[in-house]
């Protein structure tokens, strides 16, 4: 009961489908518009359904400068354990590394590999395609929106998200489990903890030791988002406008970002892209927990407006909608593949 009125009175935690209520009559809005319900195809004409559904992340990875995002292998959901190994030290990526879907959902099925009995077993539920990618080396990670339209030369941040991990911290004498339990934001991600960790829950952390428990920054998965947009600055925005304009038609999305201190992001040194999101991206800083819904509406109502104008502006540059029956089509795809990765 605490943790269901928890979540009741917070937002944050209620079902997209009910937060986008209103959305859904702006983008009806824009469909009448554009003539095409999967106008968005336009917005990012490199990308797969300009990255709204059904993309493939290791083809985004493809087009991205490869200075840019840690070794990364594409592996076939149905080839023999035997490939894998051979897949994995032909790309040289080491224990412990990350597999996650090709095509992913909301963090879903993302998990920490450490060893070759872990990838077995992640292999064995996967029936779907996945990638293993070599670990960050870095602590901190953000999500930068970025929009550039195609009749500008420079592109703009137009939100910034810190993220803090799920992470407890041991005082001696109550189990992870129960520091886990302390707080309701991590409490509930009890049960995905339970099947990961096992009998792990139980042990007792010394004072001061901290454990992530959770090493990658999704609200899905108990990281807790603030908003931090005011860190934008001219240099941070060079920065990232640089990197953007080496991605070929790229022009709207969020980029979630690995980095070791702020002052080397803003100067382009030690970073990593975690993952580049095309038109499916949230402007993810109004989970911030101080915000309200109606300041996420009208985020939200700006930034898929950047989208609509930019997927007409491509659209007169030879940039095509889909068609109803090709968006239908992938749009059943698309509920195919999140059912796999929500029995995964």
């Amino acid at each position: 009961m605490k943790l269901f009125l928890h979540k009741l009175f917070r937002w944050e935690y209620w079902p997209f489908q009910i937060v986008y209520i209103p959305i859904y009559f702006i983008w009806a809005y824009y469909s009448l518009r554009t003539k095409s319900l999967f106008f968005f195809n336009a917005s990012n004409p490199t990308i797969k359904n300009g990255g709204f559904m059904n993309e493939s992340k290791k083809e985004i990875y493809d087009i991205i400068p490869q200075k840019y995002y840690p070794k990364t292998q594409l592996v076939q959901g149905q080839i023999s354990f035997e490939s894998i190994i051979k897949l994995e030290k032909e790309s040289t990526i080491q224990y412990p590394f990350i597999a996650k879907p090709d095509i992913g959902l909301r963090g879903s099925a993302v998990k920490k590999i450490n060893n070759q009995d872990e990838l077995l077993d992640y292999h064995s539920k996967a029936h779907f395609d996945y990638l293993i990618q070599d670990l960050i080396p870095f602590e901190n990670e953000v999500g930068i929106f970025y929009v550039r339209f195609p009749n500008q030369k420079q592109g703009k941040i137009t939100g910034i998200v810190d993220k803090e991990f799920l992470i407890v911290e041991g005082n001696g004498k109550d189990s992870i489990e129960k520091l886990v339990k302390n707080n309701p934001r991590f409490a509930m991600q009890l049960q995905s903890l339970q099947r990961e960790y096992g009998k792990t829950l139980k042990e007792i952390l010394p004072i001061g030791e901290k454990q992530n428990l959770v090493p990658f920054g999704n609200h899905a998965r108990g990281a807790k988002f603030i908003d931090v947009s005011h860190w934008t600055t001219p240099k941070l925005t060079a920065t990232i406008d640089a990197m953007c304009q080496e991605i070929p038609e790229f022009y709207f999305g969020r980029l979630d970002v690995m980095y070791n201190t702020w002052d080397e992001l803003e100067n382009g040194k030690n970073f990593a892209l975690v993952e580049l999101n095309g038109a499916a991206s949230e402007p993810t800083h109004i989970y911030d927990p101080t915000h309200s819904l109606l300041f996420a509406w009208k985020e939200l109502a700006r930034h898929i407006k950047y989208m609509y104008q930019i997927s007409v502006l491509n659209h007169k540059n030879g940039a095509e909608y889909l068609s109803f029956k090709e968006g239908v089509k992938e749009y059943k795809l698309h509920l195919e593949q999140s059912r796999k990765i929500v029995s995964f």
